[in-house]
């Protein structure tokens, strides 16, 4: 088919097309406009009510994560602090000169068994992925390693002096070694493994607590739009009502338009309180304040439909 034998509508410019649109819009009979108003609005208070759940529950399951992932941190820096007292034990228990009699001590062995269990909880919230998984286990090598090197230099003892000593120490609390000024990953002792192992569940925390749900651009957005939707419906029908009958819109209408921005910006706050704290009931998705927002969102559909009816109630159209 040539451009010259082509219907008129496909060579028809987009500008005319919309003004096609307009005319035929307006020679539509109000009662049918008011009527894709009111659907319109019913579907957005929908949709503002399934967008409300998903916000709260994706919120929360990104909470909890987040939440194990702080409980890790907590645990390493509670491993890190143990580590630490095992070395200050050792000390301790060597400056007796009687470690013949004694070994290294209980503290010492209380602490590094604190290490082994912190690390292993640590280990339940690792949201950091493998490189997490090999560094506890590096970790964990090390802890052995330091227990055995304490253990030979026990065994290893003089009444001049502790041989060995230095050993354990070194791989305990030894420092990172640098190439000029940058560390060098897993060339220190226990307490710098365990500090590198902290940067990166701290670097896997704050990846998870910048997620989009948690981010309070997504549940405004996704709420407050619906919200929005709802306010240019309820414009428009009072255009409609005032120019073709002469009639306010129903207070009811209002209303809806109001359950329905409450709902959203309640939602907004608490979503971004929940995320800020890291909170361990988060508020938007609690069961109280579900059922209360869906209540709204219902009464908001239904006074919106009750909003309608009485101009609907004059004509009797198809429906569209």
């Amino acid at each position: 088919m040539s451009a010259a034998t082509a219907p008129a509508s496909a060579r028809r410019s987009p500008l005319l097309v919309v003004a096609g649109w307009y005319g035929e819009l307006r020679a539509t009979h109000p009662a049918r406009v008011l009527r894709w108003l009111r659907n319109g609005v019913l579907a957005t208070v929908a949709v503002t009510a399934l967008l409300y759940v998903t916000a709260a529950v994706q919120a929360g399951h990104r909470i909890a994560d987040a939440r194990h992932t702080r409980l890790a941190v907590q645990e390493i820096d509670a491993a890190h602090d143990a580590a630490v007292g095992a070395d200050r034990a050792l000390t301790r228990s060597f400056g007796t000169r009687q470690v013949g009699l004694i070994g290294t001590g209980t503290e010492f062995a209380n602490d590094t068994a604190q290490v082994n269990t912190d690390v292993t909880l640590a280990a339940e919230g690792n949201a950091a992925g493998d490189r997490g998984r090999t560094q506890i286990q590096f970790v964990q090598g090390q802890l052995i390693t330091c227990q055995t090197l304490a253990e030979t230099a026990v065994q290893d003892t003089s009444p001049a002096g502790v041989v060995g000593i230095t050993d354990v120490h070194s791989a305990l609390t030894a420092p990172q070694e640098r190439d000029g000024t940058t560390p060098i990953p897993d060339t220190g002792g226990l307490t710098s493994s365990l500090t590198d192992l902290r940067v990166l569940e701290n670097a896997a925390l704050s990846h998870q607590r910048s997620s989009g749900w948690l981010s309070p651009a997504v549940p405004w957005t996704l709420i407050l739009g619906p919200a929005l939707a709802v306010l240019l419906l309820t414009t428009a029908t009072g255009y409609v009502l005032a120019r073709h009958f002469r009639r306010w819109p129903d207070p009811r209408l209002i209303a809806a338009a109001a359950l329905t921005a409450a709902v959203g910006i309640t939602t907004g706050v608490l979503c971004h309180l929940d995320a800020a704290h890291l909170s361990a009931h988060p508020r938007a998705g609690h069961p109280v304040t579900t059922t209360v927002a869906l209540c709204a969102l219902t009464a908001a559909g239904v006074l919106a439909y009750l909003a309608y009816r009485p101009r609907l109630a004059e004509y009797r159209f198809p429906r569209s």
